[in-house]
């Protein structure tokens, strides 16, 4: 298996890593476009191409320690890989490990919104993402990708930030002010200051690939028109660790296409940038 940045084996040994990146190639229940259980070997490819120094930072945060855990591959069931995925993540939070999960479809969170908020106490799931999905059951199951932010306000308050596509069921489960839509970004009707008020001390984030424009990131298995752009998303990330404890991070539904590869590098350098941020404050 690739080691995440493809860095120096002194620095990937999981005794002494600062951060554990966990591949969860999970596709059990996306509606449209397969292929984002290919998601995770794609990002590990891709981020061997990342340059290790962050000019933004001028940090070299690969030097803090990145282990690149084995997969979690039980997958009978969208509850089953929660169940899974929760265990795992138990498991590294309890060594005190930074944890960053690629999927993956969206339902593979779950598992680690449970985890995480038995860990940190005052925590807020921040999430960026084109879907609001707050369905509350959807094809027969409450472990649906549609369902990962219904589940998630069972353990914690959300921020939902770059939605533009949803189903009139979710509406009664919005939460008006925690909602930040792309459009709203766009227009600078809404400032990162805003969003960031929203936020508890602690923010977990969660982010699925396709809350970018499809024009920064067209493999998704929902792409959807009128997305958040590099530095929008880089920006609010940004904003959020001057001020708030980023304590994990996923990243879902990439659907890599053989002929297109941007959009696995710009995933891969997503989470360095977002470890540059988190480990450079330091």
């Amino acid at each position: 298996m690739i080691n995440y940045g493809g860095i120096p084996e002194e620095y990937t040994q999981l005794q002494n890593a600062v951060i554990v990146v966990l591949p969860v190639p999970y596709d059990g229940t996306s509606t449209w476009i397969k292929g984002s259980d290919k998601g995770p070997d794609a990002i590990l490819d891709a981020s061997c191409n990342v340059e290790l120094y962050d000019i933004d930072t001028d940090s070299e945060v690969y030097t803090t320690g990145i282990h690149t855990a084995s997969p979690v591959t039980v997958s009978s069931s969208p509850e089953k890989m929660a169940e899974s995925v929760y265990n795992k993540a138990k498991e590294y939070l309890g060594q005190d490990k930074f944890l960053v999960t690629i999927g993956g479809e969206h339902s593979i969170s779950i598992g680690l919104f449970k985890a995480f908020s038995e860990k940190f106490s005052k925590l807020t799931i921040l999430q960026i993402d084109a879907h609001s999905d707050l369905r509350q059951e959807y094809e027969g199951s409450k472990f649906n990708h549609a369902c990962a932010m219904a589940r998630a306000r069972e353990f914690c308050p959300i921020v939902q930030v770059g939605i533009r596509s949803m189903d009139v069921s979710e509406k009664p489960y919005l939460d008006p002010n925690k909602v930040f839509s792309a459009e709203k970004i766009h227009k600078k009707q809404v400032s990162t200051t805003d969003i960031i008020d929203q936020l508890s001390e602690n923010v977990y984030l969660t982010i699925d690939l396709d809350g970018f424009d499809p024009s920064v990131i067209p493999s998704t298995g929902t792409p959807e028109p009128g997305g958040l752009s590099w530095y929008e998303v880089t920006d609010l990330i940004a904003g959020v660790n001057e001020v708030r404890n980023i304590v994990g991070f996923d990243v879902v539904e990439l659907c890599p296409n053989i002929n297109e590869k941007s959009s696995d590098f710009i995933a891969a350098k997503l989470i360095y940038k977002i470890l540059s941020y988190k480990f450079s404050k330091k």
